[in-house]
């Protein structure tokens, strides 16, 4: 029997008036009284799109401030001061538009991260 998608089967269930609260890859799904769960194969693709697309909006957010490690890899956004000094030094230079090194650092960091 193939592995089942667990996180799906629960995401998928949880609403039930009994949930699955227990998978078993070669058995199948569970309720808390122990009785199976007929699995809607439809429910479980459509709750992992929804899961994916929840972990996908996070990955978004996470990627374009640097990541969650002691260690930014990527093209992210620049702390607050350093960007209000960009923002500064660009209107002071005349170069409050697409040009400026804010709006530059902007679409880069757009670009390199495009919404899900």
């Amino acid at each position: 029997m193939a592995l089942l998608d667990h996180e799906a089967i629960y995401e998928a269930y949880k609403s039930e008036a009994k949930p699955v609260v227990t998978i078993d890859d070669s058995k199948g799904a569970f309720d808390a009284d122990g009785n199976s769960v007929t699995l809607d194969q439809s429910k479980i693709d459509a709750a992992r799109t929804s899961l994916n697309a929840a972990a996908a909006a996070v990955k978004y957010q996470t990627d374009r401030k640097g990541g969650t490690g002691l260690e930014k890899t990527g093209t992210y956004y620049d702390e607050i001061g350093n960007q209000l000094d960009m923002l500064y030094k660009d209107i002071v230079a005349g170069k409050l538009d697409t040009t400026g090194t804010w709006a530059t650092h902007i679409k880069a960091v757009k670009d390199a991260n495009p919404k899900p």
